[in-house]
């Protein structure tokens, strides 16, 4: 294991992925700690202020023991954070999982599906991934459409964190027909 990594910075038509800071803190905490998005994302419950911060800290962490995971997802032009996207598979998970959670202010715009594509090229064309997975509640259909925007296909239902979870997957091979 390496002391630093060096976590890339992506960009795409509309976004900036890239390292989580420490001033990107209270708008961490205002993400995981919104009921209309923790009940998509975890167990379903919002983060408390020590919660986010070690769920901050974890994601942080994630690139120096894995060399990959979530980016802080910024709107170029504006600079704030909105949410994040990246790669998780910390222990116990069934697969690397391509993940994202934004504002609500946020959604329905296409910024997910954007900065999903966005880390699953880096993840297969730079990490080197064979596979990707993301892990998405029954009842979560606007997750469901990035997924599938994204070439992913239903795989499995597994139980995670106390709840059912579809399993969308997507092999390196079919990286030919990409968003």
């Amino acid at each position: 294991m390496s002391a630093s990594v060096a976590i890339p910075e992506l960009t795409t038509e509309r976004l900036l992925l890239r390292p989580f800071r420490q001033q990107d803190f209270e708008d961490y905490a205002a993400l995981v700690g919104d009921p209309d998005v923790a009940r998509h994302v975890g167990d379903g419950r919002p983060l408390d202020r020590a919660g986010a911060w070690r769920h901050l800290a974890m994601l942080v962490g994630h690139w120096h023991l894995r060399q990959c995971g979530m980016w802080a997802v910024e709107l170029a032009e504006e600079g704030a954070m909105i949410g994040r996207a990246g790669l998780l598979y910390p222990e116990g998970w069934p697969a690397l999982e391509l993940a994202w959670a934004f504002r609500p202010a946020f959604w329905n715009r296409g910024l997910a599906t954007e900065a999903a594509a966005a880390a699953m090229r880096w993840a297969f064309e730079e990490h080197g991934a064979d596979r990707l997975i993301s892990m998405i509640r029954p009842d979560n259909p606007a997750s469901i459409r990035v997924a599938e925007k994204l070439g992913m296909r239903p795989a499995e239902t597994l139980t995670m964190l106390g709840g059912p979870v579809l399993v969308y997957a997507r092999d390196r091979r079919m990286r030919q027909a990409s968003p």
